[in-house]
């Protein structure tokens, strides 16, 4: 059993990630930074060599050994939930948490954090606020199919999101399909 926190880049997966699993004693894993330490590359270079497809993949494979493990708490990539086996994969193994914020605040956050530009493409021509908004409304309905909770993080800070999941896994229950 796994918790795999999904959601747009900036709505706080990484750092919800780190203190639930202080908090449980597990594991946690950003699928993205551990996608980069096996390519030896910036998830930008990998977009810029192999195009989305190519990094796709590789997410994909990534996704899948990650949710193979036991008591990890898994950091998605924002796109993650873009491939059905993705979705399926979290919907065998994991609790899966959607993070939400709204474009403002991800905007700001994305600006705030500097290894967002060196780390990180530009997923579409506009970028800033117009990218964020448009790929929000694109990907809603795929966070929404995969999640089994929904964790606003614009109003709360990371203990409380941290801990609103905790406290959701504690008393979680999985579906018939992952018994």
């Amino acid at each position: 059993m796994n918790i795999t926190l999904i959601g747009y880049r900036g709505t706080g997966k990484s750092t919800a990630a780190r203190l639930v699993a202080e908090r449980l004693g597990w594991t946690w894993v950003d699928a993205d930074a551990f996608l980069e330490e096996q390519a030896g590359q910036a998830i930008r270079d990998i977009f810029a060599r192999e195009g989305e497809a190519g990094f796709r993949d590789r997410e994909a494979a990534v996704i899948q050994e990650l949710t193979r493990r036991d008591r990890h708490v898994i950091a998605a990539g924002g796109g993650a939930v873009l491939r059905t086996e993705n979705r399926d994969a979290f919907r065998k193994t994991c609790m899966t948490v959607w993070l939400v914020a709204s474009a403002e605040v991800i905007e700001r956050r994305l600006a705030a954090d500097a290894t967002t530009a060196e780390r990180r493409p530009a997923l579409t021509r506009e970028g800033g606020a117009a990218e964020i908004r448009r790929l929000l409304a694109e990907r809603e309905p795929l966070y929404r199919a995969a999640a089994d909770v929904i964790v606003e993080t614009d109003s709360q800070t990371p203990a409380e999101v941290a801990e609103r999941i905790t406290q959701t896994f504690v008393l979680w229950r999985p579906s018939k399909s992952m018994e």
